[in-house]
């Protein structure tokens, strides 16, 4: 990794928001050297959150998509990585956003702010970013990053990043915890509002917990998570004209790739054929309409504008959310109890969808219901259990099956794939792609930058390929 400078920092944030304009007023030094030392930490803050954006909703979420069987690759460079070709060069953004975007603005906050408030969040936002990366790519460069003086960080272990992301989670819910309260203009998630980065933080600490399979710890982290959807971490893109802050999956469609990801229009995905009630796979039943959200899933690949659902210019992209949480507690309660421990914790996520707030108020409109579930449902012969296994193992497949279907636009489907289908193949979606390779293998992580591995005497000779398992994922 290249030595990172104020200079680049600053590029980073003229790219992304008209609001960091504000940091290169009054700057008259040296244009070689840019000067920061007047500039507000707060100024830092937008573009931190913006690149995590990048990292956790931008083209390798696509990709994710395209791997657990939510998104088809039709036409061009997406056509090749849907058929598990994929070159070192798709990950040269998001690696750049993890290491620049986030990481070299979140330290300055936490290094300069005497500001609690801040510090706790920069803290929340890198812990964020390092567990996603850690997810996405295996082992990372962690313990040496950031640091000017380094310009070749080693890469430490998948499950170091993992320990030291939600380290970070702890310090930053510390330092909210005794920080003043107050709003902060530059926190687009929040506001500034404390309580909702202290639960957000809980929920991450469950959800990299979850990762490595450690489900005590999931339980107890998720018990202090994201209460309510009002608490959810979305990127709300504002949507003004010429601005590019809008939906992304919508700006790649609008843009140059339109035609080249859908998963209706030329065939089904999965998860559409999941939620339809004609299909074989379909999900519907006694106590579940899936009409609403399938209509709110579909895309229109022709473009962006042709989307009034999930892809709509300035539809929120969920990142950290109260479905999530409530499916750890699930899933978590059920490993470590009974199927009656997980049970009222899914209900309370079909409680939710049941007002219809899973959809936009384009599709509220169209039918839905999801009444909750008892324990016969799961029982043999229930209406989730037809194939008569035991309860807890159909309950669990059917909390697996709602956290595919309420991920869509997240890594979560991706990182369950990776996670369940070699020790829980029993609960695992069994997707298969519609057009691209119909069986394993399975891609296990994303590659190397190619800018990290031409630049970093520590990082590998060659990417080891898609293919290679993580160390949590064995």
């Amino acid at each position: 990794m290249k030595k990172i400078t104020y200079k680049i920092i600053l590029s980073l944030l003229l790219i992304f928001t008209a609001a960091c304009e504000k940091m290169v007023e009054g700057i008259n030094d040296n244009p070689n050297d840019i000067i920061v030392s007047d500039v507000e930490e707060r100024l830092f803050l937008t573009g931190a959150q913006l690149a995590n954006v990048q990292l956790n909703c931008g083209h390798l979420n696509r990709i994710s998509g395209m791997y657990s069987g939510q998104l088809i690759g039709y036409s061009s460079l997406y056509s090749n990585i849907y058929g598990f070709s994929l070159s070192t060069a798709e990950s040269n953004s998001e690696w750049f956003d993890l290491y620049v975007g986030v990481l070299s603005n979140t330290k300055h906050i936490a290094n300069n702010s005497s500001s609690q408030l801040l510090v706790g969040i920069s803290k929340i936002i890198e812990g964020h970013a390092l567990g996603t990366g850690a997810s996405l790519f295996g082992d990372i460069p962690f313990s040496e990053s950031g640091n000017p003086e380094i310009s070749d960080p080693i890469f430490d272990s998948q499950i170091d990043v993992y320990a030291g992301a939600i380290s970070l989670l702890d310090e930053g819910i510390s330092a909210l915890n005794s920080a003043n309260s107050g709003s902060v203009a530059e926190d687009i998630y929040f506001g500034g509002d404390k309580a909702n980065w202290i639960a957000a933080a809980y929920t991450l600490k469950a959800r990299f917990y979850l990762h490595q399979k450690n489900y005590a710890s999931a339980f107890t982290a998720a018990q202090n998570g994201i209460s309510s959807a009002s608490g959810d971490m979305k990127y709300k893109p504002p949507g003004a004209a010429g601005s590019g802050d809008r939906n992304l999956f919508w700006t790649i469609l609008e843009g140059s790739r339109g035609g080249d990801i859908g998963n209706s229009d030329q065939g089904e995905s999965y998860l559409i054929q999941m939620l339809d009630p004609t299909n074989a796979l379909s999900r519907n039943n006694a106590k579940t309409d899936e009409t609403a959200r399938k209509g709110f899933y579909t895309i229109d690949s022709s473009g962006g504008s042709a989307n009034t659902g999930i892809l709509e210019m300035t539809q929120p992209q969920n990142m950290v959310t109260y479905f999530e949480n409530q499916l750890i507690l699930a899933e978590c309660a059920a490993r470590n109890g009974t199927m009656a421990d997980g049970l009222p914790y899914l209900n309370a996520v079909r409680s939710w969808m049941n007002t219809g707030a899973h959809v936009n108020s384009n599709f509220q409109g169209e039918p839905y219901s999801y009444l909750a579930y008892d324990a016969a449902d799961f029982a043999s012969g229930g209406i989730e259990n037809a194939d008569g296994v035991d309860s807890k193992t159909a309950f669990l497949r059917e909390v697996i099956e709602e956290r595919y279907v309420s991920g869509f636009g997240m890594h979560m489907p991706y990182n369950d794939s990776r996670r369940l289908r070699k020790s829980d193949s029993n609960i695992a979606v069994p997707y298969i792609l519609f057009d691209g390779p119909q069986s394993g293998p399975w891609p296990e992580r994303m590659p190397y930058a190619t800018t990290e591995l031409n630049s970093n005497s520590n990082a590998p000779d060659e990417d080891p390929g898609i293919f290679v398992v993580t160390r949590v994922n064995q």
